[in-house]
């Protein structure tokens, strides 16, 4: 909810979802938090995955049908965090 306000409101001018560990196989599973994706991308929050973790999983193919882009996060996520970015984790 708080990414989805936080773009919606313009609290944040970027909001970027990064959806970890076993978060990927729930969210592959479960429509109703698809559609909670669908309605986050739709106010232009930008929606990444970690490859390793939804191989783990084997729903790599799954997240990316929801329009997540499936990548390697660890050079990506020190990135963010060597730019400033704030990190909320839940």
């Amino acid at each position: 909810m708080y990414a989805y306000n936080a773009k919606k409101q313009g609290w944040f001018k970027e909001v970027i979802f990064i959806v970890w560990g076993p978060s990927a196989k729930l969210l592959a599973e479960n429509e109703k938090l698809q559609g909670s994706i669908k309605k986050m991308k739709e106010t232009g929050i930008i929606m990444e995955a970690c490859m390793s973790c939804a191989r783990m999983y084997g729903v790599q193919d799954n997240l990316g049908e929801l329009g997540i882009d499936v990548k390697g996060m660890g050079t990506v996520l020190t990135k963010y965090l060597k730019a400033g970015y704030p990190n909320i984790t839940f």
